[in-house]
């Protein structure tokens, strides 16, 4: 089967893999022949191009800057970035034939790309829905609910999810939420399609390394956050937290990633003199599994107002080395299900501090660490693997057939 992947982000191979690189890796090995549409920041590149990466074809479309940037810069770029990819796939690509789109959502703005697509290419598509926008930015108080913003982009989102033939959703949360939400839909289009990864064996720290690099004590309980620190990371929880730990000597906080609200964080650590918590810009693939390794508890963090059911990919990279999590999201999430269901962590509400705080100081103590760890890791191989995405798809590119 020939594969179109529109894809919003996809990292190059020196610079990490996520779970849309393992997927479209994961569709190579089994045999389909994939091609990724990605787009590109300008900071990273300077003119479009198309090239062989992990096995196949990657063109990248260079629009605008999307990640770190100012709101009103991120807001451009989306809108720049289907005229764009439109312009670079018909020069590159138009030539082609192809059986099957994939594309994921956010950003919704990606809905007439994808119409024109399946319009130019003549075949069906699959939309794997990561976020639900804008009722995420309404959430937060980015964008007022009915006003114009708000508006426009509902219509984009409903053309995107009637641009989909088939709608895959991150839990049943999600599928319920999209299906409620969206009373036009035909509901037999949609299913579940949870985010999934490729596994590693090497799980195991043989030393360590990164802890006596950032000057982390061997004998402490180390906390990590690792990925994106904006608005939904809810922060100024984390900030607290911290605060409220300072004087545990037996508790360690390490931060890993961007955001707009990363540099929260910092002034906490700096203003409170607090010497148990750090933060980490982004590290290579290989030192950030290192650390992962070297850490004892896996963190997610979301905003308490959230009123969709978000399901927050950087779980799966603590189950993969079996680390136990403490989720502190809002109510409306499944992942709540998930931790009790598998049995490798707690979950409390993120409008809570002191619960958080009273977990985390629990936590630090318990000495079934590496046996809650290992459940997650379990479920992982059970559930969450990349093959049973591969599955999923497979069943659809035979109707297709």
């Amino acid at each position: 089967m020939k594969v179109l992947y529109i894809a919003t982000s996809f990292p190059e191979p020196e610079k990490g893999a996520t779970i849309y690189t393992d997927l479209a890796e994961a569709l190579n090995e089994a045999g389909h022949d994939i091609t990724v549409a990605v787009s590109e920041q300008a900071k990273n590149k300077q003119h479009t191009e198309m090239k062989k990466e992990r096995g196949f074809d990657v063109l990248r479309t260079v629009t605008g800057n999307y990640y770190d940037v100012g709101f009103i810069e991120k807001g451009i770029t989306t809108l720049k970035i289907p005229l764009l990819m439109k312009k670079s796939i018909k020069k590159y690509l138009g030539k082609q034939k192809f059986d099957f789109i994939l594309f994921e959502s956010p950003p919704v703005t990606n809905a007439n790309l994808v119409a024109w697509a399946k319009k130019y290419f003549n075949c069906p598509s699959y939309l794997m829905l990561k976020d639900i926008f804008p009722q995420n930015a309404v959430d937060l108080g980015i964008i007022n609910e009915g006003g114009i913003l708000h508006r426009y982009f509902k219509r984009k989102e409903k053309k995107l999810l009637q641009s989909a033939d088939y709608i895959g959703c991150m839990s049943d949360a999600n599928k319920k939420y999209v299906i409620n939400t969206n009373e036009w839909i035909d509901s037999t289009k949609i299913e579940i399609f949870p985010n999934t990864k490729k596994l590693t064996n090497n799980i195991n720290p043989e030393k360590f390394l990164m802890r006596k690099r950032f000057g982390i004590p061997e004998d402490t309980c180390v906390f990590l956050f690792g990925g994106n620190m904006g608005r939904p990371q809810n922060i100024d929880l984390l900030c607290e937290v911290i605060k409220g730990c300072k004087e545990e000597k037996d508790i360690y906080f390490l931060f890993i990633g961007r955001g707009t609200d990363r540099y929260k964080l910092e002034q906490t650590i700096e203003e409170f003199g607090i010497n148990n918590a750090q933060v980490i810009e982004n590290l290579p693939r290989n030192e950030y599994e290192q650390i992962t390794k070297e850490c004892d508890v896996g963190l997610i963090v979301l905003d308490p107002r959230f009123s969709i059911p978000n399901y927050p990919s950087r779980i799966l990279s603590y189950m993969e080395y079996a680390k136990p999590v403490i989720a502190a999201t809002d109510k409306v999430t499944d992942l709540k299900e998930l931790i009790e269901e598998a049995n490798f962590g707690s979950w409390v509400w993120s409008g809570d501090t002191q619960d958080f705080i009273n977990e985390v100081k629990e936590m630090s103590k318990s000495e079934k660490l590496k046996m809650i760890g290992i459940n997650g890791r379990n479920y992982l191989e059970d559930k969450f693997n990349v093959k049973r995405s591969v599955e999923i798809l497979e069943s659809h590119f035979k109707k297709v057939r």
